[in-house]
Formats: C-alpha cells, structure tokens, sequence
C-alpha cells in the first residue's frame, strides 16, 4: 500500500520543518555548551542533534536502500542510544567526552542524512511504501522528543555553572513575586463508571498508547489548576520537607540521602526565593506552576493537602475533550507561565507549561503489542519501575502532544518540566 502525492509533500514539508526546529533550538548554544554532560542523565546537545540523525539514517536509510553508502560507519556505534538487537553502543553516561565529530561534522551529517531522506521520497513519487512513511513519522515524533530533552539538558548543564548563563533572552511576563494571589482552584467532579483510555483512531500513537480499552473509574474530583509555586511554598514552609509523614518510604529515603529541601533550581536569598530558568535566575513567580519537582514530591505534598495524584486514567478521561492549547516549545518561553487559554472548560492548563505527575505505574495496556524488530525496543522495555507522567511541557510541541500520551520516569527524576495537578475521592 503506498501513499498519494500529496501525503508526499505533506510528508516532506513535516519532515523539513521537525528537522529544522532542532538546529533552531541549538543555534542558540555556543559550540562548547554542546558538549557537556553535567549529569549521567542528561545528553549533550550535540548527541541529541546527531542521534535523531542516526534513527533516520539507521531505521529508514539502511534498510530502504541497498545503495546507500552511511556518512561515518563508526556513528553506528557512537549514536545509537540503547538498541541492543542493532548492536553495542557507547555508554550513555560517557556522552560528554566525545569532543568529535565536532558540531561542523555533525550538521554536516544532518544535511547528508536530510539530502538522501528526500530523495528517497521524491524517488518514490506517489509509490511510497507506507511502511516507509510510518517509519518517517516515527522518526520525526522521536526527534521531537529529544527537542525536548536537549532543552531539559541544557537546563539542568547551565544551572551546574556558577554563572548561571542564559539560553536565550528572557520573556516578558509579568511578575507576581511580592504576594500570594488568592488560588483559583476549583474541584471539579467526575462522574466517571465504565469509560474507555487509550488511542483509537487516524493519526499518529506510539505503541504504548495503544490499544483503546475499558477501564473503571469510581466518581472523582480534579483540580482546575495544576498547584503553583506559591501552594508549594506553604508545604516547604509548613515543614514538609522535614515530616516523614507525607513520604513514601524510598521517598523518604531519597530526601535524606539527596537533602532536598526544595524543587530544583530554587535558591533562598535573603530578599526571597529564586530559580533558575532557561532565561537565567529570576525571582521565584507565586502564581507560575510549580516545576522540577520528582513523583515523591508531588505524592508528598498531595498527601499533605489531604489530597492524592490523579491515575493516568483519571487524567486522561478528564482531559480527552479539552482543545490541545498551552504554553508549548513553539511559545518560545520554555517556562511555566501564569496566562492561560480562554477555552470553555473548567480544567485550565491541562497541556503544555508542565507534565502532570500520576499515581499510575508505566505498565503495558491489555493486549498491547510492540512494534517488531529493534524498534519494539522503543517503550515496551522500560515499562519497569517508573511512573506515568502526562499533558506535555513548556518544552514539548504542540504537534506532539495529545491527551492518549504517556509519558514516563523514574520516582525520583526532577530535571523535566514536571509538576503536580491533584485529585481526591467523591465519598
């Protein structure tokens, strides 16, 4: 089965406009900012602009054309990230010693792989295969996912420097740092009963999103509002950082071993709390959405609200009919932010700015099925001890995002545009 011309070209202007969107974001950094690796979980700009360029040149390239001659063989080795049943791979926590190829080289492989993806197209015609285009599509939502990362990365590199530079100019939003406004919070119930999660339909899903299924909610209550900085201010003031109570045990655990006291990059001063932005470090917003907090922050100051995280099917049945609008990467802010949309529903903010924390364990859906071959490697195996997060970021696309996304971590990562919206039980 192949596609018409027209899909063609829509293929082709979505794949120039991904692709270009990423050297949009690096050609802010400076040439040794995109080789640093402050911490085994982030990756260097430059490896995330040359691994998306790999999944191309790998999935599509190598096995779609038997003429194609690689830009570097050994890039096979240096840029695959985890595929084990493609081969070995350089260590992910050594990303940040390898000072080449250098950035030149590597937009020098982005134009090469570019030039031989289009091609490949336009040598189709209107016979592309659509095993071709679904692998095309794949490839493009997973270069979206490390835009993402490379901004979350870059985040957590800068604030390790104690010059605390900037990533581009700051906004112009208003600030609200000398008083707690009054919370707009309301709780919204619903009804819930026998209600169907999960993706269904035209478009794209990754697997893990799929198949669509019956679950069973008991009748609930969620939050209009994801909890600001200001809500999460009360709790580190009323001493939740220091009550055991409010903690999972490894939670408990991980305060102590970690001495966290705060989200990350918050700093006290004597003229109040600060924290660090991709725009530098700025007066902490009350009113902003509280970010870079981890899975046992977020259950912990819950608990301490005599609340609870929602399910992630909780979540998702309470947003699957609220328009994709928010502060997203395309915004340019890459910050939480106070203004919200003006749509007609009651739960404000329910994409972009921050990723919601669940309660919901990263599991597979009844009869789910993994792609075959390597990229069955792409979800299904991390489907272990992490956490189900939703809704999209201030660092996520507009185009990415949709409520059937499941986004995932480990309990204790803070280094994502993650953040809290509450729920509780209607009894």
């Amino acid at each position: 089965m192949a596609i018409d011309q027209i899909a063609v070209e829509r293929l082709i202007g979505q794949f120039e406009r991904i692709r270009s969107l990423s050297e949009k974001l690096a050609s802010k950094l400076q040439n040794e900012d995109t080789i640093i690796q402050a911490m085994p979980d982030v990756s260097p700009p430059k490896w995330h602009l040359a691994h998306t360029t790999w999944f191309f040149e790998r999935f599509i390239l190598k096995e779609k054309n038997s003429s194609y001659i690689p830009f570097n063989p050994k890039y096979d080795y240096l840029f695959n990230s985890y595929y084990e049943t493609i081969g070995s791979y350089h260590p992910r926590h050594s990303r940040g010693v390898l000072s080449r190829p250098s950035m030149d080289e590597v937009y020098a492989y982005r134009d090469y792989v570019n030039t031989e993806i289009l091609s490949l197209l336009r040598d189709y015609g209107d016979e592309v295969p659509k095993e071709v285009e679904d692998l095309i599509e794949i490839g493009l939502q997973h270069e979206q996912q490390h835009q993402e990362l490379l901004l979350t990365d870059v985040k957590y590199n800068f604030s390790c420097n104690p010059l605390l530079p900037s990533y581009t100019e700051s906004s112009s939003s208003p600030d609200h740092t000398n008083s707690r406004q009054k919370s707009q919070v309301t709780e919204i119930k619903i009804e819930g009963g026998l209600v169907e999660i999960g993706f269904d339909g035209p478009g794209f899903s990754f697997d893990n999103e799929r198949p669509r299924h019956k679950v069973w909610l008991n009748a609930y209550q969620i939050s209009s509002h994801p909890v600001t900085n200001g809500e999460y201010l009360s709790f580190i003031e009323a001493g939740g950082y220091e009550q055991p109570e409010h903690w999972l045990s490894d939670g408990w655990a991980t305060v102590k071993k970690e001495k966290w006291k705060h989200p990350l990059y918050w700093r006290k001063s004597e003229d109040g709390w600060y924290t660090f932005t991709l725009t530098g470090e700025k007066k902490l917003n009350l009113d902003e959405p509280v970010c870079h907090v981890s899975f046992y922050e977020a259950d912990a100051f819950a608990r301490w609200s005599g609340k609870r995280l929602p399910t992630e099917a909780e979540w998702e049945y309470a947003m699957s009919s609220i328009p994709i609008e928010g502060n997203f990467v395309e915004e340019e802010s890459y910050h939480p932010m106070t203004s919200e949309t003006q749509n007609k529903s009651p739960i404000k903010k329910a994409f972009g700015d921050v990723w919601e924390w669940t309660s919901s364990p990263y599991t597979s859906y009844p009869e789910s099925k993994p792609l075959e071959g390597a990229l069955g490697e792409y979800n299904a195996k991390f489907m272990c001890n992490q956490i189900v997060l939703r809704g999209g970021s201030c660092a996520t696309s507009k185009w990415h995002i949709r409520p059937t996304y499941r986004n995932f971590f480990q309990a204790d990562k803070r280094w994502q545009f993650s953040g809290i919206r509450l729920a509780g039980d209607l009894t």
